[in-house]
């Protein structure tokens, strides 16, 4: 049931987009198995985009995390044609895939941050990463195991509770109208890897 009403909360997202200020940031889920190699390339890692749109005065309004198959430039771009409107303005690490933001119609600015806790304290990233950091620890202190072929439905349940914060009251009821407008999803099919969004 729980997974059901996740799949519900993904595809209601689904229908919406990002825009005006988006800070953009690469993560992962996992970490590398003993003896296995670390850091991106650890075949225990599902990667994920963290975006956080806010407002003139850099207040947080919406976020929208997902998860990828990589971070290559085609796949951001793909991501950002499904997450974000044409025209927005984009703030990023210097990460090389994120040029594909840019081929998808968006403002793209890169800043070089150079890791560590210096890139942390850079305020053009601020909410991106108080999300990451909540997320990650929200996650972490709820779930015994997290299998990442699930990670969309586990990100779309933040994504969902974090839009929706500013009319609490009738989230409840608002989740139950979406359900009863989503397609069944028997368990066959919830044991399947979810798709957050399709890339062509």
């Amino acid at each position: 049931m729980k997974h059901k009403l996740m799949q519900v909360m993904m595809e209601r997202d689904n229908c919406w987009q990002l825009s005006g200020h988006v800070q953009v940031d690469d993560a992962y889920w996992g970490g590398e198995r003993h003896g296995g190699r670390r850091g991106r390339g650890s075949e225990n890692k599902a990667p994920f985009v963290a975006a956080v749109q806010t407002d003139d005065d850099n207040h947080p309004l919406y976020m929208y995390f997902n998860a990828v198959d990589n971070f290559r430039r085609k796949t951001m771009k793909e991501w950002a044609e499904h997450a974000l409107n044409p025209g927005t303005q984009v703030v990023s690490d210097g990460l090389s895939c994120f040029r594909g933001i840019a081929d998808a119609g968006c403002h793209h600015t890169a800043v070089i941050t150079g890791g560590g806790h210096a890139s942390m304290e850079n305020e053009l990233f601020t909410w991106v990463n108080t999300m990451l950091g909540n997320v990650k620890m929200a996650i972490t202190c709820t779930y015994h195991k997290l299998d990442p072929k699930h990670l969309g439905r586990y990100l779309s349940e933040f994504n969902y509770r974090f839009n929706r914060r500013f009319d609490m009251p009738s989230m409840i009821s608002r989740l139950a109208r979406a359900a009863v407008n989503t397609a069944p999803m028997p368990e066959r099919l919830l044991k399947l890897p979810d798709v957050q969004w399709k890339p062509s």
